[in-house]
């Protein structure tokens, strides 16, 4: 559910504002003192933020592939992206990734690359 965020008057804002300047145990922070905070400040819940590097895309696997890789734990997708990062890596081209595959030199549950 999506909270509604209430906005506050002007007045209603010097009030509180008034409010804290005139509490003994509350100052406000400095543009020092923020700097030194915003560093520390944490993320909060929800999904961590990516790498940058990586993009979202959708996939379409095997049941019995993504089951095995999924049967690893967390972290099954960067080892398929390792994986796949490996092969490139092995390879000049992906000329040469699909003549392997054709004559049965690279593993592969098909014998040829369907067209």
């Amino acid at each position: 559910m999506k909270k509604k965020l209430i906005s506050l008057t002007s007045k209603e804002d010097l009030a509180i504002t008034k409010s804290a300047k005139s509490d003994p145990d509350s100052h406000p922070l400095t543009d020092k003192e923020w700097h030194k905070v915003k560093p520390m400040l944490s993320r909060g819940r929800g999904r961590p933020l990516g790498s940058g590097t990586k993009e979202q895309v959708t996939l379409r696997i095997d049941r019995e592939t993504l089951a095995f890789y999924k049967s690893k734990g967390s972290g099954w997708q960067t080892l398929i992206n390792l994986i796949l990062g490996e092969i490139k890596k092995e390879s000049d081209s992906i000329k040469s990734i699909e003549k392997r595959m054709s004559q049965g030199n690279l593993i592969c549950s098909r014998s040829k690359i369907a067209a």
